[in-house]
């Protein structure tokens, strides 16, 4: 379809692949305060990438956090005009230890490179600038409208991303927007996403004496937090994995027959207890584990701390105790919905002699989008030809929560086109992006911008 840029990629290829090396370098962990210059160095590094490969109007632009990236090439008369969104910041490494390189030093073996967020997100951050470089340098025009529009606080629940959006509805109105931070479904199998869950968290916080007390002159006597704890989180769930507070399911959304099928195909249960060194999954009976991961919602337990945490015993109950807890939501559950029912179950099933405070904390509405929209199909041929292979469509586990922002507040149709794999280890340590898909993801990105105008 477009054979000069094709060879265009694969001539630069090496210098692409330094320059992305350069890029990730850059520890932009927006969570730690000490890297705060990090991020903007990279929002800098980020800016010059845009203009020397042809953007135009590129500028950081501030947030009471860290600063947003903005370009455009808006000369394509009468085409769709389409905002391109990523993030450039990323997770902190902890535990160092783990890791077998040096996670800010990328080392490329094997055709796949290692490195923090090489896959998610600065990577295809990085696939996405180069995206428009390419066609420029080659055909000197854009085939549709582009703005980019890169921020540096993802990782952190994009804490300004909205009120920035607010203050810049014109600048950023668009037809389409297209991200690149889903996944593969399998090493060989492209995806257009169609859905993401949302998300409800909480944390939980029992407090019963006014201290901790001696396990010998008080116990028998008066309610252990932890114990209280583990009672009160066990309520939460059945003996068979359905989460147990009243009207949880009430709103969602069943699955289609084809839903069913497409989740029940792309499942494979050894390979993924292979994959995480499990004899066993678990989860809502009825259900296969695609479709658990990608259209069910769950209820989990992300920690679980009180008492005594050092080496040995110190024989004591604890006072105090607490949990932390997120939800992943589907259509058509209202994350604060959600909120206010888990609040009612844990008052109704406190067990005495605690006192229960529940904090709700972040949130993200969960996100479908019609299969038959022109935009997908413009995806789902570009994916095809680049990796010649129908790319499923999927719906996916995790929480993009700006898809939601963009499309009410600017009716965009979102196309999410991502070209990571849930085995890269992103947020863990030893993250790493396969170069094979690199490859093949940019010249699917090429294609897009070709193929969008003829289906819009």
């Amino acid at each position: 379809m477009n054979e000069q840029i094709y060879a265009y990629l694969e001539k630069n290829r090496a210098l692409y692949l330094q320059q992305m090396t350069d890029f990730l370098a850059i520890p932009s962990i927006s969570s730690d305060s000490t890297h705060k210059g990090d991020v903007r160095r990279t929002a800098e590094w980020l800016a010059g990438d845009l203009k020397s490969g042809g953007v135009e109007h590129v500028r950081i632009m501030e947030t009471e956090g860290h600063p947003v990236v903005y370009g455009d090439y808006l000369k394509a008369a009468g085409k769709p005009t389409v905002l391109v969104y990523g993030h450039y910041d990323v997770q902190p490494v902890d535990p160092i230890g783990e890791w077998k390189t040096d996670p800010f030093r990328p080392v490329i073996k094997d055709n796949i490179i290692y490195a923090r967020d090489c896959s998610d997100d600065k990577g295809q951050v990085f696939m996405l600038a180069k995206m428009a470089e390419s066609i420029l340098d080659v055909k000197k025009e854009l085939p549709v409208n582009i703005k980019f529009c890169f921020e540096g606080e993802e990782e952190i629940g994009s804490a300004h991303l909205n009120h920035f959006v607010d203050a810049h509805l014109d600048l950023l109105k668009a037809d389409v927007l297209l991200v690149s931070d889903t996944t593969m479904v399998r090493p060989d199998q492209p995806a257009v996403c169609y859905g993401l869950r949302g998300l409800c968290g909480l944390e939980v916080r029992l407090k019963g004496a006014n201290g901790d007390l001696h396990s010998g002159v008080y116990g028998g006597a008066v309610q252990n937090a932890l114990h209280a704890m583990v009672a009160l989180l066990a309520s939460l769930h059945d003996q068979k994995g359905k989460v147990s507070v009243d009207g949880f399911y009430e709103k969602v959304r069943p699955l289609s027959k084809e839903e069913r099928a497409t989740c029940a195909k792309l499942s494979d249960d050894r390979a993924l207890m292979k994959q995480l060194d499990v004899d066993a999954l678990y989860g809502e009976e009825g259900y296969s584990t695609v479709a658990r991961i990608w259209t069910r919602p769950t209820l989990e337990l992300n920690g679980l701390f009180g008492g005594f945490q050092g080496e040995g015993l110190k024989t004591v109950i604890p006072s105090a105790a607490t949990a932390k807890i997120t939800c992943r939501l589907v259509p058509d559950q209202n994350p604060e919905a959600i909120g206010r029912l888990l609040k009612k179950h844990l008052e109704k099933h406190l067990p005495a002699g605690v006192k229960l405070d529940v904090a709700l904390m972040d949130h993200a509405e969960p996100f479908i989008m019609p299969l038959d929209h022109p935009a997908l199909k413009a995806a789902d041929a570009a994916l095809k030809n680049a990796f010649r292979i129908k790319p499923v469509f999927s719906r996916q586990g995790g929480s993009v929560p700006i898809v939601n922002t963009f499309h009410d507040k600017l009716g965009l149709a979102p196309v999410l086109m991502g070209f990571g794999l849930d085995s890269e280890n992103f947020h863990a340590p030893n993250e790493h992006f396969h170069l094979v898909n690199f490859d093949r993801g940019l010249r699917a990105l090429v294609d897009f911008l070709y193929l969008l105008p003829r289906q819009m």
